[in-house]
Order: C-alpha cells, then sequence, then structure tokens
C-alpha cells in the first residue's frame, strides 16, 4: 500500500510539473483493494485493470522502474513506452493491461480464465472495474460467460462512489453494484474498501471458489479517491464537497492498516517508518533512472503493430 501511495503522489507531482505526457488516472485513497486482492493471488494468476491502474501494476509486482519509464514515454518502459499511464500491462507479471476503456478489461479477463480452463490449469483471472463499468454491455456479456461457464475468474468492483464526475446515484438506482451479480447466478459481497484486512479475507475467499472450479465470485469494494478523477487538481469542477473529501481521508486505508498493527504488535511505528523511507528511496532511483533512460527510436515506430 505504501509503495502505491508514494509512486502515485510523485507521479502526481512529476504531471503538476509538466515532466509527463498525457493523462494520469491516480489511485491514491484506494490501495487497500489492489493490496488486499493482490496479497490473494499467485503469481501465475492474471488480472486486467483499468484507466486508474497504475496500483494494480505495482501491487502485482510491476517494477518502479518499468513503471516510470513507461509515464515519461522511455523505451526502457514496461511497454517500451507505447503504452503511457493507461495502457500499462507487463505478462510476466500477470498484468494483462489497464485499459482506457471504461469495462473493457471485463472479457479480457474472462477470457484469460476460458483459456485457463481449456488449457487445464488451475491460475485464475481478475478483473478490476468501477461502478460506472457495470453499465456498459461488455461487463454484462463477460458476468453471464463466466457465469454459465464457472470459469475461474473474480470480479472486483471498486466502487468509489463516481463515474468520472457522475455520483453513483446519478447513473443507476441501486445502493449496492453486488447486487447485479445474482441476475446472473453469481455470489457476491460488499466490503469496506478502506480496510485491506477485510479486502483481503473476501479476496481469499474468492479466489479460492474459482480455483476449486466453483464459479466466478463478485467483491464490491466501497472505496474513495482522494484526489480528482484525473491528475491531482482535475478539471477544478467543484462536483464533490471538502466534507466529503475529508470524511473518506479520516479513514485512510494505510493509516488504519499501520495502528492496527502497531496496536497489535505486528509491526513497530519504526518498521513502518522504514518501509516508507525505503520505498521513497526506490522510487528516488526509479525517476532518475527513467529521465536518463532513452526515448523511443522513430524508425522502431511500426514494431508490434499489426494488421490483417
Amino acid at each position: 500500500m505504501v509503495r502505491i501511495r508514494l509512486f502515485e503522489t510523485e507521479a502526481g507531482k512529476l504531471m503538476e510539473a509538466g515532466k509527463l505526457p498525457g493523462f494520469l488516472h491516480l489511485y491514491v485513497g484506494q490501495e487497500a483493494v489492489a493490496a488486499g486482492v493482490m496479497a490473494a493471488l499467485r503469481d501465475d494468476d492474471q488480472i486486467t485493470s483499468t484507466h486508474r491502474g497504475h496500483g494494480h501494476a505495482v501491487a502485482k509486482g510491476v517494477g518502479f522502474r518499468e513503471m516510470y519509464s513507461e509515464l515519461y514515454g522511455r523505451v526502457t518502459g514496461a511497454c517500451l513506452g507505447r503504452g503511457g499511464s493507461m495502457h500499462i500491462n507487463d505478462l510476466t507479471r500477470g498484468m494483462l493491461g489497464a485499459n482506457g476503456i471504461v469495462g473493457a478489461g471485463v472479457p479480457i479477463a474472462v477470457g484469460a480464465a476460458f483459456a485457463a480452463r481449456y488449457k487445464g490449469e488451475d491460475n485464475i483471472a481478475v478483473t478490476f472495474f468501477g461502478d460506472g463499468a457495470t453499465n456498459i454491455g461488455a461487463w454484462h456479456e463477460g458476468a453471464n460467460m463466466a457465469a454459465i461457464l464457472d470459469l475461474p475468474v473474480v470480479f472486483v468492483c471498486e466502487n468509489n462512489g463516481y463515474a468520472e464526475f457522475t455520483p453513483q446515484s446519478a447513473h443507476m438506482l441501486i445502493t449496492d453494484v453486488a447486487d447485479r451479480a445474482a441476475a446472473y447466478g453469481m455470489p457476491s459481497v460488499i466490503v469496506d474498501g478502506m480496510d485491506a484486512v477485510a479486502v483481503h479475507r473476501a479476496a481469499t475467499e474468492a479466489v479460492e471458489r474459482a480455483r476449486s472450479g466453483a464459479g466466478p465470485m463478485m467483491i464490491e469494494a466501497k472505496t474513495y479517491r482522494f484526489f480528482d478523477h484525473q491528475g491531482v487538481k482535475g478539471l477544478r469542477h467543484p462536483y464533490r464537497s471538502d466534507e466529503e473529501v475529508a470524511e473518506w481521508k479520516s479513514r485512510d486505508p494505510i493509516g488504519l492498516i499501520e495502528t492496527r498493527a502497531v496496536a497489535d504488535g505486528t509491526a513497530t511505528r519504526a518498521e513502518l517508518d522504514e518501509v516508507w523511507q525505503r520505498t521513497r528511496d526506490e522510487i528516488a532511483e526509479a525517476i532518475a533512472y527513467a529521465e536518463s533512460s532513452p526515448l523511443p527510436d522513430p524508425a522502431d515506430m511500426l514494431l508490434n503493430v499489426y494488421s490483417g
């Protein structure tokens, strides 16, 4: 969670300073979801992500060097500088990709789960998406196929209350997105998305269910993004009150788990501080590496581009 928080915070600063091209959709505030789910997975399990995908990539093990280099558009990036923020993938770590199209990761994860079943392998797939994505046809097609074929896939809705700038109450009439799973005969559970332990427990159950052949399951994690839809300051369009943001920030997922760790003797404050400092040092080195890395050679423009 600290790795995600510091990666995103520094990326936001770089964007505000004009050092990064393109858009950044930051994950700060939602770290408990990525961390809780990924801790329940094996290295060979696969995930699909969203336009807000840095946190998932970091939690799945994509390195800081590859991540920052990709944001800078350098050839040393995870996608050789070609994907940028919204299209980072690393197949060696089971990260099948962030995606700029809302809901588009769902059928990809369902396809990965189908492939695992077809090949007789016991790895599973997890797809992350927001509340707004469940209004998209691809989500319903994917959920139906996963359920009817009992595929080993876990659906994780990171419900941060907003589809870009639109509150959930304005784009659907139900309160709990998890209710939609029942329409396809899929079990679901609602968890506190600011509590990494609660997320991890739910994810462990869903992952074990999928891996055992019992079929898909949906997790709705009620969470919140601390920054705007895009960037840190965004478009400065006041669609959330300061009071609402402050209330959610008072339940910072990292603060919650650190308080619990110190209280139950899992870690000391000094040990936790050392994690923050070690991560800061690693990030500083990764940013320096990215800034010193070369841009892609224009001669390789058509590399990995295919046409029929």
